[in-house]
């Protein structure tokens, strides 16, 4: 399977290792053999392990079979239209754009050709674990969760995206760039809310975009999630998430958003669950200090290219998506009345 990959920055390298990985290790036949970039310098460094070609978008598309959208945000739009006119499969990352009325019209296109979004949580085996658990109903309803998530302003040290200071690209701050993430995972974990109320800040000075986003989600069986997303200026500090789920019987916790572990406490006493990687992750050829990251990457695309493989799409899809960019636009809406509740 040909791959493209239109985006050499943060997100577009993770994806590179990640496709070198599953190529390493023999679980999907595919080679990137095409990439793309504005940054000419940029895409020879990720062309290179590869020893694919730098080429124009229009080059890189007639190409390959499968895209790898991973571009700025403000740019998924034009790369998915040309990629699904082709009738290639798609990889596009999230947010899908910068706004909910962009965001419907990229979802259409990627509903016409098989494609997967890079909300790739859900492929984290923490977080299957606990949606496992909560769906399964040993611990009762859930009652209340909380999650904080929080990482450095994205726009120096690792990310080195400048682009994610400005509205116009990223369509806002730590919302919709980095906790649509959040957003989708507590959909996953407890279904559609009814309704939803925000309050954002701005610490450090970008027009439009926060930094501090706290918001709760009700639903009509009463539950609530509480969701607190940071972008500080702690630069020792990695990207973090701490979920609590308080359930009837139960309370299930992680403070790692990619194998946990995942701690359950009852009326018996504490369990502590490891949660592993798919064993061959353990064959990619990196240091263990990233193997942990890049393997939950190369999950999300090993799921994907084997879906495209069997002529259907991968999940999470464009509904997911979707969904998750309506959940923000409602976020964004309450914040502008200062918090006031949104019903959905």
């Amino acid at each position: 399977m040909r791959v493209g990959l239109v985006g050499c920055g943060f997100i577009g390298n993770v994806h590179s290792w990640a496709l070198w990985a599953l190529r390493k290790t023999g679980v999907v036949d595919v080679s990137v053999v095409a990439v793309c970039d504005a940054d000419a310098e940029r895409a020879a460094g990720l062309a290179s392990p590869h020893d694919a070609a730098v080429c124009a978008l229009d080059d890189v598309l007639d190409s390959v079979d499968v895209v790898y959208v991973c571009t700025p945000t403000a740019q998924h739009r034009e790369v998915v239209d040309a990629a699904a006119s082709r009738g290639l499969a798609i990889f596009c990352e999230k947010p899908l754009a910068p706004n909910l009325a962009e965001a419907r019209e990229v979802a259409e296109r990627l509903r016409t050709v098989h494609h997967q979004v890079g909300l790739v949580l859900r492929a984290a085996p923490v977080f299957e674990e606990l949606q496992r658990r909560i769906a399964g109903g040993a611990y009762g309803r859930p009652i209340a969760v909380s999650l904080r998530d929080d990482q450095f302003f994205p726009n120096q040290g690792q990310y080195a995206s400048t682009w994610r200071a400005d509205r116009e690209i990223a369509g806002g701050g730590t919302l919709i760039e980095h906790s649509i993430h959040d957003i989708d995972l507590l959909r996953w974990l407890l279904g559609d809310p009814s309704g939803v109320s925000c309050r954002t800040s701005s610490f450090f000075g970008y027009p439009g975009i926060e930094d501090l986003a706290t918001v709760t989600f009700g639903f009509d069986d009463g539950k609530t999630a509480d969701l607190l997303s940071i972008w500080h200026q702690v630069l020792t500090r990695p990207s973090t998430r701490r979920l609590e789920v308080f359930c009837e019987q139960g309370l299930l916790w992680t403070e790692d958003d990619n194998t946990g572990p995942l701690h359950v406490q009852t009326s018996a006493g504490t369990e502590v669950l490891e949660c592993p990687l798919p064993a061959w992750t353990d064959e990619i050829p990196v240091p263990d200090v990233v193997r942990k990251s890049l393997g939950l990457y190369a999950e999300a695309s090993r799921r994907f290219l084997s879906a495209v493989s069997n002529g259907t799409s991968g999940s999470p899809g464009v509904d997911d998506a979707f969904a998750a960019h309506r959940l923000v636009d409602a976020c964004y809406a309450s914040a502008e009345r200062g918090g006031e509740p949104v019903k959905l």
